[in-house]
């Protein structure tokens, strides 16, 4: 039996226009009440009364996150929660001081990857985790039954919540990351290291970190307005890495997304390596060492088939999640696995921390490349790609699959063709925080793939786009 549909909530929380419904100051005030609610129900039910709650809440740079923090922060107040602001601050770090302050949960306003018009919310739980489906369709179901139903009586002047700043969030965060490799200053030095913080949530931060490393930074995208993150830079654009490496000399690139839970590194020939290659790296260092939990891999379905290859061979084995860290946290845990990760650069190295980490998972892969002596260059060669062709298509709605006929059939003969040439598989779903559908065509035939896939497309054009 399928789980019920969230209206709201995508695979990263909730995401949208800023200001427009269900991001608009009314409505998140309401869902910080609903989400009050939700968590002190739980607490209740585990006789937790033994402490005041509190929330921290950060934020990515922005304009509209001001607004947004502060109508969540006013809905949480009103049902008697405290709220301490860590400012402009990574998700991955958010995950931290919620476990590490004793917080009844955390909250992130991000929109990650997207454009600045967007914005989002999504939410920790007091261990450090991304919420469940069961907890976010309970919040969810909790603020739409307020658009029709009495909301609760308000609370007396003396029940209600304040609203401080977490003090020195920034800096714990970096001496967090820096602990992880026994605050090492002599770890990368001699290194130059190019970084494109996005003018993002880690333009202050990853930097930091680096240095006190011991690298030599060339920082590049930090210098945030509220209007340009993202904005030509950041990890969806590894093209920009890439000339930045080749005009500075740099060893290494680093390159996140807004909210810098995501990586890209850039080799220093100034090509960018994938999530898959940067999985390999990891995964077969961390084998080597013994230090794999079950010598297994998580990746996702959309992950490359050479993966799970390079992995066998080593003596390894790679298993599948669905698309979205929060899956891949999921089957991290059922299994007690400790390392996983996406093709888009989610890497989660679940020793350290809680959720996918951008600096963190940086470290730890450029830390190989000190141990080995070699060069991203040659660490990635370790894995060889099946070829791949990806489609992204923006739709109008989606409905599933199997109600499109034309497009059920076009999957069923492409299914077909690469079975025939002895290798291969399709891969179609929707974008849990856009409105798209992606397909994915994998086989031994490079231009046979591509031609697939744009028959793929063709038909769900037809079908349903935009």
């Amino acid at each position: 039996m399928s789980a019920p549909a969230r209206q709201l909530f995508g695979t990263d929380g909730i995401r949208g226009e800023a200001g427009r419904y269900p991001l608009d100051a009314e409505t998140v005030l309401r869902l910080g009440q609903a989400a009050a609610a939700v968590f002190l129900a739980l607490r209740a039910e585990r006789g937790e009364h033994h402490a005041w709650p509190s929330v921290v809440i950060g934020k990515d740079t922005r304009q509209s996150g001001d607004m947004l923090e502060t109508a969540i922060a006013a809905g949480l107040n009103s049902r008697g929660i405290d709220v301490r602001l860590a400012g402009v601050i990574p998700t991955p770090a958010v995950a931290w001081l919620t476990r590490e302050t004793g917080a009844a949960f955390g909250i992130v306003i991000s929109a990650s990857h997207n454009p600045f018009e967007d914005n989002g919310v999504k939410f920790f739980g007091p261990d450090g985790y991304k919420l469940d489906d069961a907890l976010e369709l309970a919040i969810e179901r909790r603020l739409l039954a307020e658009k029709v139903d009495p909301p609760q009586e308000p609370l007396g002047a003396g029940q209600i919540g304040r609203t401080g700043p977490l003090e020195n969030a920034t800096e714990r965060y970096i001496d967090f990351v820096r602990a992880m490799v026994h605050d090492d200053a002599t770890l990368f030095r001699g290194r130059k290291i190019a970084l494109d913080a996005a003018n993002g949530a880690a333009f202050e931060t990853s930097e930091a970190i680096l240095r006190k490393l011991g690298a030599e930074v060339v920082p590049f995208f930090t210098e945030p307005n509220g209007l340009n993150i993202n904005r030509d830079c950041g990890c969806t654009h590894p093209e920009i890495i890439e000339r930045l490496v080749r005009e500075t000399g740099a060893d290494a690139g680093i390159s996140h997304d807004g909210d810098a839970d995501r990586v890209l590194l850039c080799d220093e020939t100034g090509s960018c390596l994938d999530g898959d290659e940067l999985m390999a790296i990891g995964a077969l260092d961390l084998l080597e060492r013994g230090e794999l939990a079950d010598n297994t891999l998580v990746a996702t379905v959309m992950s490359n088939a050479g993966l799970e290859a390079v992995m066998e061979e080593a003596g390894g084995r790679m298993i599948r999640a669905k698309v979205g860290d929060r899956y891949v946290m999921e089957e991290m845990r059922k299994g007690g696995y400790n390392f996983g990760g996406e093709q888009s650069g989610h890497l989660i190295y679940r020793d350290l921390n809680t959720t996918g980490d951008g600096i963190v998972a940086a470290v730890q892969l450029l830390r190989v490349m000190v141990r080995t002596g070699k060069p991203l260059s040659e660490l990635r060669r370790s894995l060889k790609k099946f070829p791949q062709a990806q489609r992204n298509l923006r739709v109008a709605r989606k409905p599933p699959v199997e109600t499109l006929p034309e497009v059920r059939r076009s999957i069923e003969a492409a299914e077909t063709e690469l079975r025939e040439a002895g290798a291969g598989r399709v891969l179609v779903r929707y974008s849990g925080t856009e409105p798209l559908v992606r397909i994915l065509v994998e086989g031994r035939d490079a231009e046979g793939i591509e031609q697939i896939a744009d028959r793929i497309r063709e038909a769900f054009s037809e079908a349903i786009g935009a």
